[in-house]
């Protein structure tokens, strides 16, 4: 029988990249809480946050009902090519560390752009204009430096790398996911695709995912479950809020709490016959919310729906 996997991260326990960890969960508690709420895959989060030892972290793993290891954010400033090299070290770093904690699945490497710390992006996520994209130079060496580090990390690990299109960083917007797509090698370079970043970085709050999962069906190989609150959304528009000033609002709710069409992103997948782990998200800085039950409440959610995915309703879609 058809099984949903689903994962949850440490962003949704309030550790995200380039912010103040002073208030972060512990490691051994976050995991603790993901298995107690009903998860059976995790990703890595910031380097450190989880034992880089990889005994150690397969032994943590392991006693938490075999948690399964999914991948690892590694953001690298693309736009610049002093970054490059580093960046390709940090992540083959990473990906080793993935390759030999690896279970049941591959972990894919999640490649980003340093969202959040390029000031004009963040000031203007989510109403992105063609004048605040790369130019042709720069969309060259951004694509050449994701290219060389996917490489480097299936030529070291035999592992894939995913790029995240993430808000606050240069590949956004629908288009600027397609010029990467095509100007990256189709073997080596996929999409996690994640559905409050896509719809946030329309610029607008349409949850119907079907028209973009099919324009880049190709390159789909990872999906990350997070929503959308589309009046904080709006807000953010109209008041001209930069992208961390909206996360504090409330920019992305637990599941099922938004504007995100989640019952036909699972028949999606399941017309696909996408095997792999759905990641939930909810990205929150650090100190905010109430992780535990939050994550509860979006396992719930999609408990709720998931005979989009493995029941008669998941027979067939249409975009």
């Amino acid at each position: 029988m058809k099984e949903l996997l689903v994962g949850n991260a440490p962003c949704s326990w309030g550790t995200l990249e380039h912010q103040d960890q002073s208030q972060s969960i512990s490691f051994d508690q976050m995991l603790d809480e993901l298995v107690e709420t009903g998860y059976t895959g995790t990703e890595l989060g910031d380097w450190g946050y989880m034992p880089t030892d990889p005994v150690w972290l397969s032994e943590e793993l392991a006693k938490r009902n075999s948690v399964v290891m999914l991948g690892a954010y590694v953001p690298v400033a693309m736009k610049n090519p002093a970054t490059h090299a580093e960046g390709r070290q940090g992540a083959v770093r990473t990906a080793k560390l993935l390759a030999a904690v690896a279970t049941t699945q591959a972990p894919y490497l999640v490649l980003a752009d340093d969202a959040g710390t390029d000031p004009l992006r963040t000031k203007r996520a989510g109403r992105i204009r063609a004048e605040d994209g790369l130019s042709k130079d720069e969309w060259r060496i951004f694509a050449r430096g994701a290219d060389d580090i996917a490489h480097a990390v299936f030529d070291e690990t035999g592992l894939r790398t995913v790029f995240h299109h993430h808000c606050a960083g240069y590949v956004e917007t629908p288009d600027e996911i397609e010029h990467l797509l095509d100007k990256t090698h189709p073997d080596r370079l996929g999409l996690v695709f994640d559905a409050g970043h896509y719809v946030h970085g329309t610029g607008g709050e349409d949850g119907n995912l079907i028209p973009a999962l099919e324009r880049f069906k190709e390159r789909i190989w990872y999906i990350h479950l997070k929503d959308l609150e589309p009046e904080v959304a709006r807000r953010s528009r109209e008041e001209e809020w930069d992208y961390f000033t909206a996360m504090r609002n409330g920019l992305y709710p637990e599941l099922g709490k938004g504007c995100i069409d989640f019952p036909a992103l699972l028949r999606w997948l399941a017309a696909r016959d996408y095997k792999g782990y759905a990641l939930v998200e909810q990205d929150i800085l650090p100190g905010m919310g109430t992780p535990k039950e939050s994550a509860a409440r979006s396992r719930e959610y999609l408990r709720s729906i998931e005979s989009n995915f493995v029941g008669e309703q998941a027979v067939g879609v249409s975009a």
